[in-house]
């Protein structure tokens, strides 16, 4: 039953991120700003809000682990699942933004940021605050680098539609709901699962609910590669990766204190940190091609193989 639940609550948690998504994306259109900051920010932001949702309601539950753990896998997740399958669906990635210049700061400076904050074992409350200033930086980073509007690039039938702030409130508001309401079931059937069989609220954050909870940046990623928007895709997962550390784990440590085994986690952290440097080595060297894509999906499959051997 437990498992029922578990993947229910996570289908709807994924159902209320779409459409926030969708409709965070429409208001960004129509006011005219570029793909990569719509990708970066508000679709980052939207496909973030599950992972936000479950590390928060894991937070107030006392679940330090399973918070800390979500944010972890996710960011594995999103650069070396999530870029590896567009890296292989993309038939032709030339994004037009000079990525490495202008973005490979943000890959870094988070993770960094993470492992300084983590030595004490903990990341508090004052740390939560410094990651939601980071967020700050991040957004202003963001608008005062990309100038380039979105002349020629607005959807045909997003222009001829007619804006409407009523219905865009009320989705958002359903979408809210369903996240979570969500976040809250997955949490508690999650918790449940690990006690039944054994296995660490870690590994059910970090594999679990992490993996879930990636699945947005990973269909929204795919669609904007069909759509021809590759910048998109990359600046979702950078922004969401952004946005796990700072608005994830710095809401969820302004609720409660997050204690961390940084012995019994020591792999996961490593894979984070390798993620991290492949994503960089492929900024730096315009890998968004099949290449690239083997690079990640061989961190990918290491990662698995240690979640599973964990059980």
């Amino acid at each position: 039953m437990d498992f029922l639940i578990f993947f229910a609550a996570m289908a709807a948690l994924i159902y209320g991120a779409d459409f926030i998504i969708k409709e965070s994306e429409r208001i960004a259109l129509h006011f005219n700003i570029s793909h990569f900051v719509i990708g970066a920010t508000l679709v980052a932001f939207g496909t973030s809000l599950p992972e936000m949702a479950a590390s928060m309601m894991a937070s107030a539950q006392g679940k330090s682990d399973m918070a800390v753990a979500n944010v972890v896998g996710s960011v594995i997740f999103n650069i070396t699942l999530v870029l590896g399958v567009v890296f292989i669906m993309a038939k032709k990635m030339n994004p037009n933004r000079n990525l490495f210049a202008l973005d490979s700061a943000w890959v870094v400076i988070p993770v960094v940021i993470f492992f300084i904050m983590v030595q004490d074992g903990e990341i508090g409350r004052f740390d939560g605050i410094l990651y939601l200033l980071l967020m700050v930086s991040y957004i202003v980073f963001l608008f005062s680098s990309s100038k380039e509007d979105l002349e020629g690039e607005i959807d045909e039938d997003l222009a001829k539609e007619k804006f409407n702030w009523g219905k865009s409130i009320i989705l958002l508001a359903i979408g809210f709901t369903f996240t979570i309401g969500g976040a809250n079931f997955v949490i508690e059937s999650g918790t449940s699962i690990a006690r039944d069989f054994g296995i660490s609220e870690w590994i059910i954050g970090i594999f679990l609910i992490s993996l879930g909870t990636s699945l947005p940046e990973l269909v929204v990623s795919l669609v904007a590669v069909k759509k021809g928007n590759a910048e998109m895709s990359i600046g979702n997962i950078i922004g969401s990766n952004v946005a796990n550390f700072s608005m994830v784990l710095g809401g969820a440590s302004l609720l409660n204190p997050l204690t961390i085994d940084l012995v019994a986690t020591k792999f996961d952290m490593m894979i984070m940190v390798a993620a991290s440097l492949a994503l960089l080595f492929i900024l730096a060297n315009k890998l968004y091609n099949k290449a690239g894509a083997i690079f990640l999906l061989i961190i990918l499959a290491l990662f698995i193989q240690n979640s599973l051997l964990a059980v």
